[in-house]
C-alpha cells in the first residue's frame, strides 16, 4: 500500500526521509523537519525501526536461542531500512508491516 502524504516532495524531503532509516540517525529528521509530512511520515518508521534493533540487539545477547532471534531480527531490519530507503529516495510513502499501524499514534 503506497502513500503519499505530500503531493510536492523536495529532494532535500527526500533525503531527509532516507536518513531516517539510519538507526539513531532517525531522531535527527524526527526532531529537524516537524513541519514537513513526507519526513515525519518516515522518520516515525524508522524510529519505531530503530526501536525494534535496540530490542533485538538486547534479545541476542541471550545464548542461542536468542543469537537465532537476533540474528533473524536483524536481517528482518536490514531489509525494512533498505526498503524504507529506496521507497523514501523516489518519494513514496511506503507503509512498513505492522510498523506503520504505530507510527499512527506517535504524536511529537
Amino acid at each position: 500500500m503506497d502513500t503519499n502524504p505530500q503531493p510536492m516532495i523536495s529532494q532535500d524531503d527526500k533525503v531527509y526521509a532516507a536518513i531516517s532509516y539510519l538507526w539513531i540517525l532517525s531522531l535527527f529528521p524526527l526532531l529537524m523537519k516537524r513541519d514537513r509530512p513526507f519526513v515525519q511520515f518516515h522518520a516515525k518508521q524508522g524510529f519505531l525501526l530503530f526501536l525494534f534493533e535496540v530490542l533485538v540487539s538486547v534479545v541476542g545477547m541471550i545464548p542461542v536461542l536468542g543469537w537465532i532471534v537476533g540474528f533473524v531480527g536483524w536481517i528482518v531490519a536490514v531489509v525494512l531500512s533498505v526498503l524504507g530507503i529506496l521507497a523514501a529516495l523516489s518519494g513514496r510513502g511506503w507503509q512498513m508491516p505492522v510498523v506503520s499501524e504505530y507510527t499512527k499514534k506517535l504524536n511529537f
